[in-house]
């Protein structure tokens, strides 16, 4: 009986030994991907295929909904997804999402491919950050369909181009794509070859992935499953996780079927790094972080030894020079911020009763717009934010001028002028010499009527540190001294 109770326990104590590689082996690690695709969305993807594999985990999920993104993210993700020891599986969820430009090139390099009813992908097409001319660095974006050649125009007259009358038509060899330079075809067909290669790689349909490229191409959901482009269509995500079920793919030269009948569902969550990255890399955010970096920087200039302004405008401005490095920027546009914030500080120091400020508010604006003006999806700016804050910094400038006027009528603040003609208040009764209250202080005065304590006296006359004072009368005005 002893012995059989010690089997037992041995038994028990194997099994909760193994119940975590258990767990670790039917583990899928689910990530998600929303916006444009940046430096911040390639370390998040990262990140978590790395976790995956230390976890070994049966499958990555990555939900994805882009307008697009950079060129270096994409293909980092793209990397990251090709050398992944665990299957990845990417998903275009929820209803109405999309898979374009970037987001194409991950969905095809990944092992599975589905995407949720009613959603599309497509139209991945290089630009450049500068107009039409790609370049390598460039993000991906819609670009018009290209111009088919002329034989095509006699074909839709009605007329077949002679050397192809009365011959079964046979698929011309691919060509390089037209453009409008040498960089432009050079990146074109760079394009081409590289979202290609991705398609081939697990049988889907190249010749539709060249035509995103070249002209722009989009497919829903329903059609993609048709032309061989994904492999499944689910509604949420657990039918996903069953369609997906002993399927097939290939990892490292090897076939590899996918297990996700039993698996636990784990999120992945970014890091605190991660999740600042994300959040500073927006346009709106870099701009504010730079407005609130000039200004706290002025007002400590203002307030020598505030402290606080000034450590809050350094760290605001040190983010906003890091962000921009993760953002694509027109340094133009920038040029022009920096200009208007210039103005704008020159308002304060040389009144020029709104000349300046209102200069510094039209460049600031034009500067925010033109420099996130640069086409790439996912990485526009919203033109609302940025009059609302040249708004604000127009009611600032309205602010500064009129305080300007205020002090301009107020006349002398200090010294003499500032004390002549100012009201004080007597500190005891007295008639010849007393004290009255004046701008914070006790002075030495001398009246030549009786003053009662309390009473408001005006300063006629300051000889010394005396001040000659008659009373206030009720209205305001002097009172007339006897005679």
């Amino acid at each position: 009986m002893l012995q059989a109770l010690t089997r037992l326990a041995a038994s028990l104590l194997a099994a909760v030994a193994l119940a975590p590689a258990a767990y670790a082996a039917s583990k899928v690690v689910v990530l998600e991907v929303e916006g444009g695709i940046g430096v911040a969305t390639a370390e998040y993807v990262i990140s978590g295929l790395d976790y995956a594999a230390e976890e070994q985990a049966e499958l990555v999920l990555i939900n994805i909904d882009t307008p697009g993104g950079l060129v270096n993210a994409m293909r980092d993700i793209v990397t990251g997804i090709l050398n992944s020891p665990v299957p990845v599986a990417t998903y275009v969820t929820p209803a109405g999402a999309r898979a374009d430009s970037a987001g194409t090139y991950i969905l095809l390099a990944s092992h599975v491919a589905v995407m949720a009813p009613t959603t599309h992908l497509g139209a991945a097409t290089p630009v450049s950050l500068i107009g039409e001319d790609s370049a390598p660095s460039s993000p991906f974006s819609p670009r018009p369909p290209a111009t088919e050649p002329a034989a095509e125009d006699a074909a839709g007259a009605g007329e077949a181009p002679a050397e192809t009358q009365g011959e079964e038509t046979l698929p011309e060899p691919r060509q390089p794509v037209p453009g409008n330079s040498s960089m432009d075809r050079k990146v074109l067909n760079d394009a081409v070859s590289y979202i290609r290669n991705l398609a081939e790689r697990h049988g889907r349909n190249a010749d539709w992935a060249e035509l995103a490229v070249t002209e722009a191409a989009t497919l829903t959901a329903t059609e993609a499953l048709e032309q061989n482009v994904i492999d499944f269509i689910a509604n949420d995500q657990e039918e996903l996780l069953a369609l997906v079920n002993d399927f097939e793919t290939t990892i490292d030269s090897e076939t590899v079927a996918i297990q996700t009948g039993d698996t636990v569902v784990e999120d992945f969550e970014p890091n605190w790094r991660l999740k600042i990255l994300q959040v500073i890399a927006q346009p709106e955010i870099v701009l504010l972080l730079g407005v609130i970096g000039v200004y706290g920087l002025l007002f400590e200039g203002y307030n020598p030894g505030a402290i606080v302004p000034g450590v809050v405008g350094v760290i605001s401005l040190l983010l906003a020079a890091y962000a921009l490095q993760l953002l694509p920027v027109n340094y133009a546009g920038l040029a022009l911020i920096v200009v208007g914030i210039g103005l704008m500080v020159a308002e304060a120091f040389v009144p020029s009763f709104g000349a300046l400020g209102l200069g510094g508010i039209a460049a600031f604006t034009f500067g925010a717009i033109l420099m996130f003006d640069s086409g790439i999806p996912g990485f526009g700016i919203s033109v609302t934010f940025v009059i609302g804050m040249a708004v604000a910094a127009a009611l600032f400038v309205i602010w500064l001028v009129g305080f300007l006027l205020k002090l301009q009528r107020r006349g002398a603040v200090s010294g003499r002028g500032s004390i002549v003609g100012g009201t004080g208040t007597a500190m005891e009764d007295f008639e010849g010499d007393g004290k009255i209250w004046l701008e914070g202080e006790a002075w030495a005065a001398y009246s030549q009527v009786p003053i009662t304590k309390d009473q408001e006296v005006i300063v006629t006359e300051m000889r010394g540190l005396t001040l000659h004072v008659r009373p206030l009368a009720a209205d305001g005005s002097q009172a007339s001294l006897a005679t």
